[in-house]
């Protein structure tokens, strides 16, 4: 069957099977391979990208679901040239280790920081509760996020950013 859809802002058109796994058509189709495809149950969360804004697991969405809508992946993070904030907050706090898993917890923490730019860590930690990080203790995650929220508001304020008192108590 025939799909459309915007990835990161670039429209693809392409011949699929209806079968075909929107994850599968990231990676293998489009060359995008920031996503990453991980247990073939839909439990660890690898492979969340925004569907029209929303995260999405997309080994449980068909190419075909996406069709005429908006996918963003990690890939599609940065802008200008510029590293997104939760980005640059996974290298800061080292929210990171193997990597597998943080392409899909920065599209989680990029939509969170979107609808909530203050979280707390209990509220960063739910919302990545469907993703699963088999190297860290989160820890380091929630700071990062932390990180980014604290830095988009000195940002928003028009003041420097510090790696404040909350993103300490944040770990906590």
């Amino acid at each position: 069957m025939q799909i459309t859809m915007s990835v990161n802002d670039t429209e693809y058109s392409a011949e699929v099977e209806p079968r075909l796994l929107l994850i599968h058509f990231i990676r293998d189709n489009l060359g995008l391979t920031g996503s990453h495809w991980g247990c073939d149950t839909s439990n660890c969360g690898a492979c969340v990208v925004w569907l029209d804004e929303t995260p999405v697991k997309s080994c449980t969405v068909f190419a075909a679901m996406a069709d005429g809508h908006r996918v963003r992946t990690v890939e599609g993070l940065e802008r200008g040239g510029e590293l997104d904030p939760v980005q640059q907050g996974f290298t800061e706090c080292h929210g990171l280790q193997c990597g597998f898993c943080t392409p899909a917890m920065m599209m989680t923490a990029r939509w969170l920081l979107d609808n909530n730019p203050d979280p707390s860590a209990g509220e960063i930690r739910e919302a990545l509760s469907g993703q699963i990080c088999r190297c860290t203790g989160y820890e380091n995650i929630v700071r990062s996020i932390r990180w980014a929220a604290e830095h988009e508001a000195a940002d928003r304020a028009g003041a420097p950013g510090e790696f404040g008192d909350s993103v300490q108590e944040a770990a906590g």
